[in-house]
């Protein structure tokens, strides 16, 4: 006799006690992680303070530092990058959005952890790919490089003195690899 595990809902990712560990839904599954570390969280912070003031300044849209997109329904897909931009217009103006937002952000940045696989950073840029975003970054802070992707075919390799540059989704951004990072 086969028994059938149920699938998690968004809904119900959202309304779980807070139990201090990070989670995703990948497909109906729970994905559970321990709290990214301090080096992980302060590039986080800093990206913020890399790309926030520049959205701002040039009214792009706004952006976020880890919120969770539903990408996927039936099973349902809510994924949280690192750090989110959505171009003006895609959400509702001067509205406080409860829950997950159902869509994928334009750009977004994923830091890779030392535990994270270079299959699963993969596949987690493919998801959100797929989803609708434009631009994705995997930022490696141990080699101090990033791979912009804007297909599964177009990704482009980074180093520390190369030039990230934002190209149609953050138009007018450009800054030195180097400077993604914190000192």
């Amino acid at each position: 006799m086969a028994i059938e595990t149920k699938l998690m809902t968004a809904e119900e990712l959202l309304n779980m006690p807070d139990d201090g560990m990070e989670h995703e839904l990948v497909r109906g599954k729970l994905r559970t992680m321990p709290p990214p570390g301090l080096q992980h969280e302060e590039i986080a912070a800093h990206l913020v303070l890399i790309f926030g003031p520049f959205i701002k300044m040039h009214s792009l849209g706004r952006f976020f530092g880890g919120p969770g997109f539903i990408i996927e329904r039936g099973p349902d897909t809510v994924r949280a990058p690192d750090f989110a931009f959505i171009a003006t217009g895609r959400l509702p103006s001067g509205e406080a959005i409860a829950g997950y937002p159902e869509l994928a952000p334009d750009f977004l940045v994923e830091v890779v952890s030392p535990g994270d696989s270079a299959a699963e950073v993969l596949d987690k840029i493919l998801q959100w790919l797929e989803a609708g975003v434009r631009m994705a970054v995997a930022l490696y802070p141990k080699r101090r490089s990033i791979a912009v992707y804007r297909s599964a075919s177009d990704i482009r390799l980074l180093g520390a003195d190369d030039v990230f540059d934002g190209g149609d989704v953050l138009p007018g951004f450009s800054c030195p690899v180097r400077e993604l990072f914190p000192d």
